[in-house]
């Protein structure tokens, strides 16, 4: 979809994130404005933001590592919450790693003033007059992390170009955040985090 026809985009600046309400029915996109930037995304229940996507309990629903156009991703409930409708990405994504926190950061010789994802959530939901007790596991777009056949991760650039798009509908009501991912100290932002945007899709389409 054309991100020329939202009729609401929210600019998510590097390493910050961004809140937006999404009504059940409504396609929104994640887009990477430009190029090899990967965004964290997280999805709450309008009416009790304690129910939230879970990257786990959506593994075991669809039985794949990683998500595919036309499947729904759902709560800790094992709700559905969002349907994955489009993808113009070369379609890499990761449902296994945690939002980076200050705790990841101080592993890797950052200062404590590091953002994080898991902050940038909070703080994103404060601005909504929003708050919850933990951090869920996001669906981290644009994010290229291959399992090899011994199991192991690899931290790989995102391959992502400027503009492409992931869009999502809405099953129920929600409140999306997404971080423009503020990692600099691993490969998966190629070293330099960009912003991405949130579209907010016309009815229509």
């Amino acid at each position: 979809m054309d991100s020329i026809t939202a009729i609401e985009r929210t600019v998510v600046p590097a390493r910050e994130a961004r809140a937006v309400r999404v009504p059940q029915g409504r396609r929104v996109s994640v887009v990477d404005l430009e190029g090899g930037q990967v965004g964290d995304v997280f999805a709450f229940a309008a009416d009790d933001v304690t129910e939230h996507l879970s990257a786990s309990h959506t593994r075991s629903s669809t039985n794949r590592l990683f998500p595919a156009v036309g499947e729904r991703f759902v709560t800790d409930r094992r709700r559905p919450i969002l349907t994955l409708v489009s993808d113009t990405s070369p379609g890499r994504h990761d449902m296994l790693i945690a939002a980076c926190d200050p705790e990841r950061y101080a592993a890797l010789g950052a200062q404590p003033s590091h953002a994080s994802c898991a902050g940038n959530l909070h703080r994103a939901l404060a601005s909504m007059g929003l708050a919850v007790p933990f951090t869920p596991q996001p669906v981290n777009v644009f994010m290229r992390i291959p399992v090899d056949e011994e199991g192991r991760l690899d931290w790989l650039p995102a391959v992502s170009r400027p503009g492409d798009a992931i869009t999502f509908q809405a099953v129920m009501d929600c409140v999306l955040v997404v971080s423009a991912c503020p990692q600099d100290l691993v490969a998966i932002n190629g070293g330099v985090p960009t912003s991405l945007a949130i579209d907010v899709l016309p009815e229509s389409d």
